[in-house]
């Protein structure tokens, strides 16, 4: 008797344990089933994401890199930006922006140290590009310069109208009504010309600075006002360069628009004056070979200003003044141009020149 209770229990035991490994083995399988079903973790897209800048007006003719314009706040990196649906304010496609045209853009960096307009333009090619494009993972928006752009909707028109979708693994959002008013081309900075015209306010610009510069027939000191300094595009009765477009010559005229010699900028650093080629220097300009558009790139070097969005001169020279002192003059001008040409800049003293001879 004691035999078969041992028997039976033995076997309630194994019955337990036979339907408990069944439980476990089915809440595995649950769990697997479960788990193949259940989604990857999602990044999140979070309401807090968001354009900081929805209205751009970048000037054509010229690269414009709009950046620093978006709070991803908590959403998950990386992010996918994308232009969608840009439109003329009337509802139309704007073809014009999302068709591609050619551009120059850059294979390999440019450091400001490149010995010859060669070099430089190993650097660079020709790639098809829409005019207005972002970029994807940091939704930066770029507007190419193109060789013309003259199909292009400007200020005062109202200009275009655009969608961004910006996604990521957990979904998608759409920022709508976001503007685009290009500006009309200004070849040159700084600008005479108006932003919406395109028409000139004046004939001249003025230099950055001027410091220690006598009048010849006043001895006083001379100021910006005194300066009127010219950009002019050399081309023919065309309107097409006259050379091969990469040249900048620099030119100095008294009131009369009589020649000033630039070798009586004595001081002045001519090897080193901007990033050009094969100097040429007369009793009448100074011309240089360059690459276009100058400066190259917004990126400091020895030939830019600070922050490297403009060309620096810097035309010296000294004499003796009363008492055998010594005075050093500067005439400072920090420059840009966008547009390929055969360029003249010409810097006039209108009421007097500068006194270059010694007391």
């Amino acid at each position: 008797m004691g035999k078969l209770k041992n028997n039976m229990n033995n076997k309630y035991v194994l019955d337990s344990i036979s339907k408990l490994c069944l439980f476990m083995t089915i809440v595995m399988l649950m769990t697997s089933c479960v788990d193949k079903f259940l989604p990857d973790d999602l990044d999140s897209l979070g309401v807090d994401s968001r354009f900081t800048q929805t209205d751009y007006r970048p000037v054509l003719g010229r690269n414009t890199l709009m950046n620093n314009n978006f709070n991803a706040g908590n959403a998950s990196q990386p992010l996918t930006f994308k232009i969608i649906n840009i439109r003329k304010m009337n509802g139309d496609p704007a073809k014009e922006l999302t068709e591609n045209f050619p551009v120059q853009v850059w294979k390999k960096p440019y450091l400001g140290t490149e010995k010859s307009l060669e070099e430089i333009e190993n650097k660079r090619t020709i790639e098809n590009q829409p005019l207005f494009d972002i970029r994807e993972h940091n939704g930066a928006f770029e507007m190419w310069a193109a060789a013309n752009s003259s199909f292009v909707r400007t200020a005062p028109d109202s200009g275009y109208v655009f969608d961004v979708e910006v996604s990521n693994s957990g979904g998608r959002r759409y920022f709508t009504d976001m503007r685009l008013t290009p500006m009309k081309e200004r070849p040159y900075e700084p600008s005479n010309l108006d932003e919406t015209t395109g028409g000139a306010t004046q004939p001249f610009v003025r230099p950055t600075s001027v410091s220690g510069m006598r009048g010849h027939r006043t001895s006083n000191f001379l100021g910006t006002s005194n300066i009127e300094v010219y950009f002019r595009k050399v081309v023919d009765e065309n309107g097409n360069n006259i050379g091969d477009g990469n040249s900048i010559k620099f030119l100095f005229k008294d009131s009369l628009n009589s020649p000033i010699d630039p070798n009586k900028f004595a001081l002045t650093d001519w090897d080193n004056l901007m990033h050009g080629f094969n100097m040429e220097k007369t009793d009448e300009y100074v011309k240089y070979q360059v690459a276009y558009p100058i400066p190259l790139i917004p990126y400091e070097t020895k030939y830019t200003t600070v922050d490297g969005t403009r060309a620096h001169l810097n035309f010296r020279y000294e004499r003796l003044g009363f008492g055998n002192r010594r005075e050093e003059a500067s005439l400072v001008f920090d420059f840009a141009i966008f547009e390929k040409g055969d360029w003249e800049v010409i810097f006039r003293f209108a009421q007097e020149r500068p006194k270059f001879e010694n007391e």
